[in-house]
């Protein structure tokens, strides 16, 4: 197994092209109160919610690659789609806009709220995103196989209107649609090199990364980005919906499609994706109070804003492994905050009734 310098693989991954779309490096500090009210691990906060376009996350990043890829294809629409709230979409629309492309976006009913204009669903409709509501399984990501059919309706569409269509997979994650690499997951190899980079600058060694797995992209980027690089880096992906055993296999054939694209000689395996579904709980997008009461806690002692779909449910489960000894009080934990924030004002009344 080959192990590369940051250089080198940042070398690589130069080798694909992208639009600049975001603010690089994202920040990463040290959460100094949150660190000192457990007395440790080192806790440690990567600001990907700070990419600059929209309200930020980590598909701002995925989307570099992915509207290059689309224009270098003469694309003139782009079709997504996801939940209703979906940060992924409002993102991947956002994009299209900066670059002239037409949004359509599949929106599919996940949880039991009002579809109200609010949240992402507020900003797509700002944007002028065409916008299409359908019905889903309750407390489900919506995967690409069960959307396939109604996909290829609208591309069909869009070509008899004589324009020519991206179809941009779930989160930007799997190989997929019109994306034939797995640029998302090639763009948190990136990422995973830029906070190696940031650690290295503050003296510090990363032990853990933690974060919420959706989609599977990014945690297929940051693993692979670990295992190039050879650091003694665990990271934790927490299942924000699918079963550890359905993530781990999504993550990891992301992951080995993305050492392919990047002529890499990992061995990688299913040891080395480690996912976590217990912080489930009630399904994707199910706001409850645990949920509520660490958006509160890291509001309060840091300033930072979670999300109650994704970054809530994945700082959950770092106090909850804190708690419960999973860390060394000597390690460094680095928590990624993929953004979201958005979905906060549709779960107002949830948020309100837990915290009162």
């Amino acid at each position: 197994m080959a192990n590369f310098s940051l250089n080198e693989i940042k070398k690589k991954i130069e080798t694909f092209p992208k639009k600049k779309l975001i603010h690089l490096p994202t920040p990463l500090q040290k959460l100094e109160n949150l660190t000192a009210a457990f007395g440790g691990p080192e806790i440690f906060i990567k600001r990907d919610d700070l990419t600059g376009l929209a309200f930020g996350g980590n598909k701002s990043r995925k989307l570099e690659f992915i509207i290059q890829d689309a224009l270098n294809k003469q694309a003139d629409v782009i079709i997504t789609w996801a939940s209703v709230q979906s940060n992924w979409c409002l993102q991947t629309a956002t994009a299209a806009r900066k670059f002239g492309i037409k949004p359509i976006l599949l929106l599919f009913k996940t949880d039991e709220l009002p579809q109200e204009y609010d949240g992402n669903l507020l900003l797509d409709y700002i944007l002028g995103a065409d916008i299409r509501i359908r019905e889903s399984e309750k407390g489900k990501v919506v995967r690409g196989e069960d959307v396939l059919e109604m996909v290829e309706e609208v591309a069909h569409e869009v070509r008899e209107w004589g324009h020519t269509p991206y179809v941009a997979p779930l989160g930007g994650s799997a190989v997929g649609g019109s994306m034939e690499k797995p640029l998302g997951a090639i763009s948190y190899v990136s990422a995973l090199a830029e906070m190696e980079e940031q650690a290295e600058a503050l003296g510090v060694a990363i032990d853990y990364v933690i974060h919420a797995a959706g989609s599977g992209g990014t945690q297929a980027g940051l693993a692979v980005g670990a295992k190039t690089l050879d650091k003694n880096c665990r990271i934790l992906g927490i299942s924000v919906s699918e079963s550890k055993e359905e993530m781990a296999g999504d993550v990891l054939a992301i992951a080995r499609d993305t050492e392919r694209a990047l002529n890499l000689d990992l061995d990688l395996r299913q040891e080395d994706i480690i996912v976590l579904d217990e912080y489930v709980k009630a399904g994707y997008g199910v706001v409850d109070r645990d949920v509520a009461e660490v958006i509160q806690l890291l509001f309060k002692t840091e300033g930072i804003v979670l999300d109650p779909v994704y970054t809530g449910k994945a700082m959950v489960a770092l106090v909850d492994l804190i708690k419960k000894g999973y860390f060394q009080k000597q390690d460094r934990v680095v928590f990624f905050h993929t953004g979201g924030t958005p979905a906060l004002f549709p779960n107002r009344d949830r948020l309100i009734e837990f915290l009162k």
